[in-house]
């Protein structure tokens, strides 16, 4: 067993975890976090993305042990008490969901796609591009799509106004 320290959502976090337990396992079964989904075990789907250390990574293809000492961020830590992140808002707005079991990993990769656009609304071309490594096997993503465009816009917005 290695021990394993690391904040996730703000707050620190340390595990005793064998050496092939994967981020995701952590993050779900020692940690209770289970907005993070395990969708595919072969890392195509993305419903497990969270954030390390700023970074959008599939956490199925991650060892525990690597994120020691690292930021973990999840959907659970998106929202700031009750008031959604504009993502999130987007999404429930837009109806960017279905059944909901890839919304987490979407949502993680929307906001990470939006934050390496350096506050510039995305076009639908590139939110098509970059949700590729995301599954929905629910809807054509054209709410997804709706939803990400309105958040981008609105963050942009956002970043212009605090200039």
């Amino acid at each position: 067993m290695t021990a394993v320290s690391l904040t996730v959502n703000g707050r620190s976090a340390t595990a005793d975890v064998e050496d092939r337990t994967l981020l995701v396992a952590l993050l779900r079964d020692t940690l209770g976090l289970t907005g993070t989904h395990v969708g595919c075990d072969t890392s195509q789907c993305g419903a497990c993305v969270v954030h390390v250390d700023g970074v959008a990574v599939k956490s199925c293809t991650m060892l525990a042990v690597q994120a020691n000492g690292a930021t973990v961020t999840t959907i659970e830590g998106l929202a700031k008490g009750d008031e959604l992140h504009p993502v999130q808002a987007a999404f429930r707005e837009h109806h960017g969901l279905q059944c909901g079991f890839c919304t987490p990993g979407m949502i993680m990769t929307a906001v990470d796609m939006i934050n390496r656009h350096g506050g510039k609304a995305l076009d639908e071309k590139t939110i098509r591009h970059e949700l590729e490594g995301n599954i929905c096997r629910c809807t054509g993503y054209h709410n997804i799509v709706k939803a990400i465009e309105a958040a981008s816009a609105e963050m942009a917005g956002m970043a212009q106004a605090a200039e």
